[in-house]
């Protein structure tokens, strides 16, 4: 059975999207610790991020390496901070939460936005993706 990140990525469930191509997909998450905070998910569904062979999840860390810039083009942050926890849902993802201060990262507290707000980060960080180059 699909997963719902799954679902997400496939279109079947909306979401925020803020990044995509053919291996990976990006979104905001719903329950944000910052604002700005994305999910980065292979369309492969795979448990554990360290199940993934080596050359996805090479791929995998440049895609979310991207994404990451393209954050803290549109978020005013100093850093971007990734995190991988993965017992929330059973697929690989990575948290990449724009921040100011290592207190920033605190899952036990999160951010209030509106559906409008939302959706403006999340073409903020689409339009900054689309105009990223990084050095590989």
């Amino acid at each position: 059975m699909a997963t719902i990140f799954s679902k997400i990525a496939a279109g079947e469930i909306p979401s925020y999207k803020c990044a995509e191509d053919e291996q990976f997909y990006a979104f905001l998450d719903i329950n944000p610790v910052t604002k700005g905070h994305t999910l980065v998910i292979p369309r492969k569904e795979i448990d554990y991020i360290f199940d993934m062979d080596d050359k996805l999840l090479a791929d995998f860390e440049v895609f979310a390496k991207k994404v990451a810039c393209a954050i803290r083009t549109a978020i005013p942050c100093k850093k971007v901070a990734q995190v991988v926890l993965g017992l929330e849902v059973n697929h690989a993802h990575i948290h990449l939460l724009p921040i100011n201060t290592e207190g920033d990262v605190d899952f036990h507290k999160h951010v209030k936005l509106t559906d409008e707000e939302m959706k403006e980060t999340a073409e903020q960080i689409l339009q900054a993706f689309n105009h990223v180059s990084i050095a590989k």
